[in-house]
């Protein structure tokens, strides 16, 4: 009797939590969370040198944070530093640094350490693609993807959770992709890294609340294609509801999202529909949907990021 009176308030508990967790999602949706202060927090972006990565930073250094900025362009990753500057900033500090290499982000990372103070926000942004389908891709690019789209996570992860943990603060950012929700075809090397990259950043998240350290947060973003030169030529079919995105657009977007602090961001937001749809339909009309929204003729024209000579 004991038991079963155990069990039922057990189950009463579990339905009032579910009423509440659903009730706050739909009251946020509604109106949005306050936004934290994130004025002196030691904001590391890497993949600074260009792009997302530099809007980025602009972006926290308006809101008084910290700016620490990671590229391996070198030329790049100052013009960045130089325009935050720039627009105010008088916190911003530049490594050179290769995400991909585990000695290399384990030593700059102890020169920030060092230099700055303790991480408290970690946006891994830095990402290539090589664009290629699957057999005409060589081995060492496929295992580039992995270098820098995924294992540059578990490196910095490493580095600067710990101080996280012991200061039961921080904020953890993955860039990850729509590439990271459903397979595309010509991008299966990125599409794996981009998976492989939500999977980790959605363990730890997981690893850090079963520990109870509820002042370390996660956000994890998947966006659909970017105007920022990496997926130049690409395409999509379906540009009212499935369109390519302004950076500007983007950041603003994750930004927001890591001041409300939220879990998962996806942009825009029919991808939340379409991955409900995945998981319900029948393949050959989720492929279907999939020929009408272009996504299995987007890379046909992909021409990528032009280097500068």
């Amino acid at each position: 009797m004991a038991i079963n009176m155990k069990s039922a308030k057990k189950v009463f508990v579990i339905l009032g939590k579910v009423v509440f967790y659903t009730l706050e999602s739909i009251i946020f949706a509604l109106i949005p969370k306050p936004h934290k202060n994130v004025a002196g927090e030691i904001v590391l972006i890497t993949g600074s040198g260009s792009g997302l990565g530099r809007l980025l930073a602009l972006k926290f250094a308006s809101l008084g944070s910290v700016v620490v900025l990671w590229d391996i362009n070198k030329e790049g990753n100052e013009e960045t530093c130089k325009m935050v500057q720039e627009a105010g900033a008088t916190r911003v500090y530049a490594y050179t640094c290769d995400c991909s290499q585990k000695e290399e982000v384990y030593r700059v990372a102890d020169q920030v350490k060092k230099e700055v103070g303790d991480v408290s926000i970690l946006i891994n942004n830095a990402g290539i693609v090589t664009g290629k389908n699957f057999l005409d891709c060589p081995d060492e690019l496929m295992e580039k993807s992995f270098d820098v789209n995924f294992k540059a996570h578990l490196w910095t992860y490493k580095a600067f959770l710990p101080a996280m943990i012991a200061n039961d603060h921080g904020h953890l950012v993955c860039i990850s992709s729509s590439a990271g929700l459903v397979g595309i075809n010509g991008l299966a090397d990125y599409c794996a890294s981009k998976f492989a990259a939500l999977g980790f950043a959605e363990s730890v998240f997981l690893e850090t609340y079963a520990q109870k350290q509820k002042g370390i947060k996660t956000t994890i973003v998947c966006p659909f294609f970017i105007k920022t030169g990496m997926f130049d030529g690409c395409t999509t079919g379906c540009p009212l509801l499935l369109p390519i995105l302004e950076p500007e657009y983007a950041v603003r977007k994750i930004v927001e999202a890591i001041l409300q602090e939220k879990t998962y961001l996806y942009i825009p937001r029919v991808l939340y529909f379409l991955m409900f749809l995945k998981s319900v339909l029948p393949i050959k009309l989720a492929i279907l949907i999939a020929e009408n929204f272009g996504v299995l003729n987007a890379m046909d024209g992909f021409l990528g990021k032009k280097k500068k000579h």
